[in-house]
C-alpha cells in the first residue's frame, strides 16, 4: 500500500497527480528547481524538497537527487509523470532497486520501448504493422523521410525532409535537440506519411497478465510535430478501431505492460496504420480519455503499482465526446517561439473541474496569478479540455471558453486554437497532420485590425478612470473636462506589432464621448464628433461605412460602447503601463507611453535581437562573413528547442558580440548585418558545414 509518493516532475502533471492522491488518501512529496520554488505543484504537496540549479541535467534529470529526496522525506513511491526522466529505464531501476514502488512499467518494458529501433523490431514480431525504417543515411532514397529521436517524444528530435539536400543537416539539428533534451542525440529516419493521421490507443495493464485498451484518441493538428489539439474518440469506423485496439494490446502483451501507457500510429489516407512508438507512462493528452470513460487514469496506475487487479477488465464503450487544448506561452509574431514573462491574469470562464475526470469544462494547469513563465522548461500553461454528448458541442464550448479567457502578461497561442476549433475543416473531422500547413487563414489574431481603434479608446477611457477614481480634487468632473472645450485628451499606445495607435477624446460635462478619434501608423484610422471613420466597419459592416462610437460606461476595469447601436463591454486590466484588454471580438496587449519619452540609445541599424532568453549554442558565420537573406548565422536554444537566427537581409556580418555557449536576455543583440554591401557566392560551398543555410 502507497503512503507516501514522490512526484519526480513539476508543473502541471504534478498538480494531476497530487489531486488524485489528496483524493485517496495519500501523502505527496514534489522536488523543485530553484525557479519552481514559488510554483503551484510545490504550495500543494505535502512536503517538498528543494534540487539547487534550475536547469533540467542540475534539477529534475539528476536521479541521485531524486532518490536522496524520497529517503529524506520517508516516500514509499515515486511517480514520474511525462517528460524528463518518466521513460528512463535506469531511473525505473534504481527507484525499485531502492526498496521504492515504482509508479509504472518495468525497468525491462521502458528499456525495450525506449529504443525506439528495438521497439519496432519487437513489435514487428507481434504482429503489428510497421513504416520502412532507415538507420543509414546512404540507403534512403525514398523521399519524403521523417528524421526521429529513438529516445523521448514530444516532437523533439523530429525533421521532416523532402530531398537529399537537406538531409545531412537535419540528422545533425536532430542529434543536438535530442542530446539536449533526453540526454541521447541517436536518431533515425523513416518514411514520411503525407497527410497521416495520428491515432493512438490508451492502454493499461496490471501484474495479473491483463492488458486492456481503454479507446484511442485522435492527436492529428500538431505543430512542430507537437500535438496542440487531442480529441477522443478518433472519428474512425468501427472495424478500424477493433483493429486498432487489438494492435496496441499486442504491442502490450509483447513487453508485459504494467500501468499506464500509450500506443501511436499512423493513419494513412488509405485506412492502413503503422506503428510509430509506445511512450511508457501517462499521456499528456490522457484527460480526454478520462472525459469520455469516467475513469481516474492516475487512480488506475496507482492501483496497478500496488498489485492490484483491473478493475476494468474489457474496452469501456465512450460516452460522448472530449476535446483538449495545449495552452502555451508562445508569440505567433516571432513565428510561434516559446515566450516567458510574468502571468498578470490566468482565469478561464465555466471551468466546473480541475486535475480529475469531469464532465463539462476540465483546466489542468502549471500556472496561476503570478507565476513567472521562464526559458528552462516546456512552454505549456495549461490544457483545457471540454465534454460534451457530441463532438461539435464539445468544440463549441471549448472555443468559447478559450475566447473569453484572460491570459495577461505573457503571449500565448489561444487565438489559433480557437480558430481551429472554429474551422470548417474541423467540425467536420478532416483533419490530419498537416492541418495547419494548409490552414493559414487560422493563424490570424481573433481581433480584427479595424477594432484596435475602439479597443485603444477603451483602453484609454478606463485609464483615464482610474486617475479619475485616485484624483483628491474636483474628483467628480469627467477626465480632462474644461468649461470651454479647447483640446482633446490624448494618449498613445504601443501594439504588440511593434507599431502605435493615438486617442484623442473629448468627454462633455456629463461624462459622454463628444468626440474622438484614433490615429495609427500611416494615417487617421477614426475621426469626427462620436464616430470613427476606419478602412472598414468595425461591427462588420462594409468598407466605407462610418459607425457611431458612444460612451455607455467607463471604469477602470471595465468599458461599455454603444457602437453602432450594438453595445459592446470591454474588461480592462491595467498593470504598470500594460493594458490588457478582453472583448467579445478578441484580446489586445497596449503599452501606454509615456507623453514626455526619456532618450534610449540607438541600436546599430542591421542588429538582430534575442526573441527570448537562452543560450548561444553554434555560431555558423564569422565577421566579415558575406550572406544573403535567410542564411542561418547562429542557433539559440531556449525553454528545450532550437530556434535558427537568420540572415534577414543581404549583408557582411559586422558584429557577433555572444559566443558560442553566451547565455543572453530579451533583446540583447546577437549580430550586426551591414546591408550596405551586398553579398556575392562566387562559389559553390564544398559541404553542408560550409554553407551556413
Amino acid at each position: 500500500m502507497i503512503t507516501r509518493l514522490l512526484v519526480a516532475n513539476r508543473g502541471e502533471i504534478a498538480r494531476r497527480v497530487f489531486a488524485t492522491c489528496r483524493a485517496l488518501g495519500v501523502e505527496t512529496v514534489a522536488v523543485h528547481s530553484d525557479a519552481d520554488a514559488d510554483a503551484p505543484f510545490v504550495a500543494e504537496a505535502d512536503q517538498a524538497v528543494r534540487l539547487p540549479g534550475n536547469t533540467p541535467a542540475e534539477t529534475y534529470l539528476r536521479v541521485d537527487l531524486v532518490l536522496d529526496a524520497a529517503r529524506r522525506t520517508g516516500a514509499d513511491a515515486v511517480h514520474p509523470g511525462y517528460g524528463f526522466l518518466a521513460e528512463n529505464a535506469a531511473f525505473a531501476r534504481a527507484v525499485t532497486d531502492a526498496g521504492l514502488t515504482w509508479v509504472g512499467p518495468s525497468a525491462e518494458a521502458v528499456a525495450a520501448m525506449g529504443d525506439k529501433m528495438k521497439a519496432k523490431a519487437l513489435l514487428a514480431e507481434a504482429g503489428v504493422p510497421m513504416l520502412p525504417t532507415w538507420t543509414d543515411d546512404d540507403e534512403i532514397t525514398d523521399f519524403p523521410v521523417l528524421v526521429k529521436a529513438s529516445a523521448g517524444g514530444g516532437g523533439r528530435g523530429m525533421r521532416v525532409v523532402r530531398d537529399a539536400a537537406g538531409l545531412a543537416e537535419a540528422v545533425a539539428s536532430a542529434r543536438r535537440e535530442a542530446a539536449g533534451a533526453f540526454g541521447d542525440g541517436t536518431v533515425f529516419v523513416e518514411r514520411y506519411v503525407e497527410h497521416g493521421r495520428h491515432v493512438e490507443v490508451q492502454i493499461v495493464g496490471d501484474t495479473h497478465g491483463t492488458v486492456v485498451a481503454l479507446g484511442e484518441r485522435d492527436c492529428s493538428i500538431q505543430r512542430r510535430h507537437q500535438k496542440i489539439v487531442e480529441e477522443a474518440p478518433a472519428v474512425v469506423p468501427p472495424e478500424l478501431r477493433r483493429r486498432l485496439h487489438e494492435a496496441a494490446v499486442a504491442a502490450g502483451r509483447a513487453v508485459d505492460y504494467v500501468g499506464a501507457g500509450t500506443v501511436e500510429f499512423l493513419l494513412a489516407p488509405t485506412g492502413e496504420f503503422f506503428f510509430l512508438e509506445m511512450n511508457t507512462r501517462l499521456q499528456v493528452e490522457h484527460p480526454v480519455t478520462e472525459a469520455v470513460t469516467g475513469l481516474d487514469l492516475v487512480r488506475l496506475q496507482l492501483l496497478v503499482a500496488e498489485g492490484d487487479p483491473l478493475p476494468v477488465p474489457a474496452t469501456p464503450p465512450a460516452e460522448g465526446h472530449a476535446i483538449e487544448v495545449r495552452l502555451c506561452a508562445e508569440d505567433p509574431r516571432q513565428g510561434f517561439r516559446p515566450a516567458t514573462g510574468l502571468l498578470h491574469r490566468f482565469t478561464v470562464p465555466g471551468v466546473t473541474g480541475e486535475f480529475t475526470p469531469t464532465r463539462g469544462l476540465r483546466l489542468d494547469s502549471g500556472v496561476v496569478d503570478g507565476s513567472v513563465v521562464g526559458v528552462h522548461y516546456d512552454s505549456m500553461l495549461a490544457k483545457l479540455v471540454a465534454w460534451a454528448p457530441t463532438r461539435a458541442e464539445a468544440a463549441r464550448t471549448l472555443a468559447a471558453a478559450l475566447a473569453r479567457a484572460e491570459v495577461h502578461g505573457v503571449t500565448t497561442n489561444r487565438d489559433l486554437l480557437v480558430r481551429v476549433l472554429r474551422s470548417r475543416e474541423f467540425g467536420a473531422a478532416e483533419v490530419d497532420t498537416g492541418f495547419l500547413d494548409r490552414h493559414a487563414e487560422v493563424f490570424a489574431p481573433l481581433l480584427p485590425a479595424a477594432l484596435v481603434p475602439v479597443t485603444a479608446l477603451a483602453a484609454a477611457l478606463a485609464s483615464a478612470a482610474g486617475r479619475r477614481a485616485g484624483a483628491r480634487a474636483l474628483a467628480g468632473l469627467p477626465s480632462g473636462w474644461r468649461n470651454v472645450p479647447a483640446f482633446p485628451q490624448v494618449t498613445r499606445f504601443a501594439t504588440p506589432d511593434g507599431g502605435e495607435v493615438e486617442v484623442r477624446y473629448r468627454l462633455d460635462r456629463a461624462g459622454g464621448l463628444a468626440e474622438w478619434s484614433t490615429t495609427l501608423p500611416g494615417g487617421t484610422a477614426g475621426t469626427g464628433p462620436t464616430d470613427a471613420a476606419a478602412d472598414g466597419d468595425p461591427t462588420g459592416g462594409p468598407a466605407g461605412a462610418t459607425p457611431t462610437v458612444g460612451l455607455v460606461e467607463a471604469t477602470p476595469d471595465r468599458v461599455v460602447l454603444d457602437v453602432d447601436g450594438v453595445r459592446r463591454t470591454l474588461r480592462v486590466h491595467r498593470v504598470g503601463s500594460e493594458v490588457f484588454v478582453d472583448g467579445p471580438d478578441g484580446a489586445a496587449e497596449l503599452v501606454e507611453l509615456p507623453r514626455f519619452p526619456l532618450p534610449t540609445a540607438e541600436l546599430a541599424a542591421g542588429s538582430l535581437l534575442a526573441p527570448l532568453p537562452g543560450a548561444v549554442t553554434r555560431v555558423h558565420v564569422e565577421v566579415g562573413r558575406r550572406v544573403a537573406a535567410g542564411d542561418l548565422l547562429l542557433t539559440l536554444e531556449a525553454m528545450k528547442l532550437e530556434h535558427p537566427v537568420l540572415a534577414p537581409a543581404d549583408g557582411v556580418v559586422a558584429e557577433l558580440p555572444v559566443p558560442a555557449g553566451g547565455q543572453v536576455d530579451t533583446g540583447a543583440v546577437l549580430a550586426v548585418i551591414d546591408s550596405t554591401t551586398s553579398p556575392r557566392r562566387d562559389r559553390e560551398p564544398s559541404n553542408p558545414e560550409e554553407d551556413p543555410r
